[in-house]
C-alpha cells in the first residue's frame, strides 16, 4: 500500500511539473504561442501555477526520490509463499516500477523544457 501511494504522488507531482511548467515551452518552442494564449483563457489558473515553477519542480523531485526509494525497499522484500498470491505480488511490483519509470520519464520531459530547453531557444 505505502508502495501505491508513493507512485500516486510521484505521478501526481511529475504530472503538475509538465503541466505548469513545460506545456507552456513546449507550445512556444511548436511556435503555438497564439494556441497557448487561448488556452491560458480557458485555464487562467496555468499562470498562478507557472509562478511556482521552481517549488512544483523541488516538490516533484522529492516525491520521485521517496516513490525510488520506496520501490528499491519493496522490490527486496518477499513475496507470500502461495503461489497465486505471489503472482499479485510480482504483477504489483511490475505495475508499481512502471509508474515510477513513467513518472521519472515525464519529470525529466518536463525539466528540460522548462529549465533547459528555453536557453537555446
Amino acid at each position: 500500500m505505502q508502495d501505491r501511494a508513493a507512485n500516486f504522488f510521484s505521478l501526481f507531482a511529475s504530472t503538475s511539473t509538465l503541466i505548469c511548467c513545460a506545456l507552456p515551452a513546449v507550445f512556444i518552442t511548436l511556435g503555438a504561442g497564439a494556441s497557448f494564449a487561448s488556452l491560458l483563457g480557458i485555464f487562467p489558473f496555468l499562470i498562478v501555477l507557472s509562478q511556482y515553477k521552481i517549488a512544483i519542480s523541488l516538490f516533484a523531485l522529492v516525491m520521485i526520490v521517496i516513490a525510488g526509494v520506496v520501490n528499491y525497499k519493496t522490490a527486496r522484500m518477499p513475496c507470500p509463499a502461495d503461489p497465486e498470491l505471489g503472482r499479485a505480488c510480482l504483477q504489483t511490483r511490475k505495475k508499481s516500477q512502471r509508474v515510477y519509470f513513467i513518472s521519472t520519464a515525464i519529470f525529466i520531459f518536463a525539466s528540460i523544457f522548462t529549465y533547459i530547453a528555453p536557453n537555446f531557444i
